[in-house]
């Protein structure tokens, strides 16, 4: 089993830059791929970004592409989710996940474990 916790969130202008972080207990977290999703109020959960096992490869939502960079740190245990360039429209519950193979695939019923999110705003 994998818990996740995650860190980061905060309140930013529309413009700035955010750092979330996921940090996993756990001696086989280098065994998982990790994603993150996001959640608004009144919307369904989303894809973001997923990275593989060994970071070399990630995947992007559209909607994400070319502001947020995924990263990961096996020998620490964590995952990072850089944010540029916010927008209003991020504004939202962020969570990390793992699954047990990397894929691009956007369903979050892919994913096994998930952690307790942290809420970034975004203000315009």
């Amino acid at each position: 089993q994998v818990q996740l916790v995650e860190n980061g969130g905060g309140l930013v202008q529309a413009g700035g830059s955010l750092r979330l972080s996921c940090a996993a207990s756990g001696r086989t977290f280098s065994t998982y791929a990790v994603g993150w999703f996001r959640q608004a109020p009144g919307k369904e959960r989303e894809f973001v970004a997923v990275i593989s096992r060994s970071g070399g490869n990630t995947h992007y939502a559209e909607s994400v592409k070319g502001r947020f960079t995924i990263s990961r740190d096996n020998a620490k245990n964590t995952v990072v989710l850089q944010m540029n360039s916010l927008k209003p429209e991020d504004t939202a519950v962020y969570y990390c996940a793992t699954k047990t193979y990397y894929s691009t695939a956007a369903r979050p019923n892919t994913y096994d474990y998930w952690g307790q999110g942290t809420q970034v705003t975004v203000s315009s």
